[in-house]
């Protein structure tokens, strides 16, 4: 076995090629690089350098510089100086989801300033439903190659995004792998923490018979269900770029179903910071996958229903065209899709009129939509069309 010394004197003798012997002769090929692969750092280090001015615009005085850092650092303890309000017992809280298959039709699309809205809305509304204020977020961005222009806009709905959850964006990360996704394809992924006093955080065994339910409206699809959405385009041969008279709207097909998740942490925390001594709301449901029946049960305990009355809100004609063009069971729209209420609140009778206002002033369309029953853990959903 050779020595350091003359291991390292071989080496520099073939600097930047290798030697390859054969019988005939000696062939030299030239050393791979990252880039030969498909992965180019200094395209990353460009964009990561072109998204300063978005990450800023969401950091409140909470989040602490930290240039070149290989994470970013977030104040916890208010400062009294700093903050008006202050944790006598903080409970941290924090999830991750990611957009799905939606990202699809927003490459099909070529528009990629929204899907970013959707990526911090998946993520905040899961938040708020534990009573939390969102404090911070993180992306996770994988893509075949760097676009810069297709990255800046992505990132650009995170910060948007962010800015409407009231949260700070302080760091992410971009994954090229051209080996595992085709090109111009992307995913997204997020993280999301946030904080809550341990009294005021929601719990199920709180509701009782006699609540009534809050439905807050969807902004659309938001971002659930989307492969069977693709496969009813391609099923009924729709056009993206096709204005269709059953949507109501001038905005094409694909316009109307990229529109952005509706976010609903301002208008939440608010409502709880209103209610600071009485704990008026007893359960609270981000509706996703699963729809109502999928995502109230999960606000309950085994002692009480949820019934819900469905002809107490309209859904967006988006639902009507896609259930009718795909032929799809009303059973089955129920489970994938939220049919038009994104968010529901389970409020103690006595303060449903004083929440209502607050949640309209802050630009909300809410309805009352059910109520809570003796039961059985429940969720009882009284069909519009019967």
């Amino acid at each position: 076995m050779p020595r350091v010394g003359e291991a390292l004197a071989t080496l520099q003798r073939y600097p930047p090629y290798m030697a390859v012997k054969t019988k005939q002769k000696t062939v030299r090929s030239k050393s791979l690089t990252y880039a030969d692969s498909g992965v180019s750092i200094a395209a990353g280090d460009k964009f990561v350098g072109s998204i300063g001015s978005l990450l800023r615009r969401t950091h409140g005085q909470r989040v602490i510089d930290n240039p070149g850092g290989f994470a970013g650092l977030f104040r916890l303890d208010y400062n009294e100086q700093l903050f008006k309000h202050n944790h006598k017992d903080p409970v941290l809280v924090a999830c991750a989801d990611g957009v799905g298959t939606k990202v699809h039709l927003a490459i099909e699309m070529n528009k990629h300033d929204t899907v970013g809205i959707d990526l911090v809305a998946m993520n905040v509304n899961d938040l708020i439903v534990q009573g939390a204020e969102p404090l911070l977020f993180l992306d996770y961005i994988a893509v075949n190659a760097v676009d810069q222009d297709v990255l800046y806009d992505i990132v650009k709905g995170i910060s948007e995004g962010c800015k409407q959850a009231g949260c700070a964006l302080i760091g992410g990360e971009t994954a090229e792998m051209n080996d595992l996704y085709k090109p111009n394809d992307y995913d997204l992924a997020g993280f999301s923490v946030g904080v809550v006093e341990l009294k005021k955080a929601t719990n199920p065994l709180r509701v009782e018979a006699g609540d009534v339910i809050i439905g807050l409206e969807s902004s659309g699809v938001h971002s659930n269900g989307y492969s069977l959405v693709r496969k009813v385009i391609k099923h009924a041969n729709l056009k993206l770029d096709k204005v269709y008279p059953e949507l109501e709207t001038e905005r094409t097909l694909g316009e109307v179903l990229l529109e952005p998740t509706r976010i609903y942490a301002d208008s939440i925390v608010k409502l709880l910071r209103a209610y600071k001594v009485k704990k008026i709301i007893s359960g609270m449901a981000h509706i996703t996958g699963g729809g109502m029946e999928g995502n109230i049960n999960r606000a309950i305990h085994d002692q009480v229903d949820a019934v819900i009355d469905e002809k107490k809100w309209t859904p967006p004609p988006v639902f009507d065209l896609l259930q009718d063009r795909g032929n799809i069971d009303e059973a089955e729209m129920r489970v994938v899709f939220n049919m038009g209420i994104g968010y529901c609140l389970i409020v103690r009778p006595s303060f449903v009129d004083g929440v209502m206002r607050r949640l309209e002033k802050s630009g909300e369309k809410a309805h009352v939509i059910g109520k809570i029953v003796k039961g059985k853990g429940k969720v009882k959903i009284k069909n519009r069309k019967k």
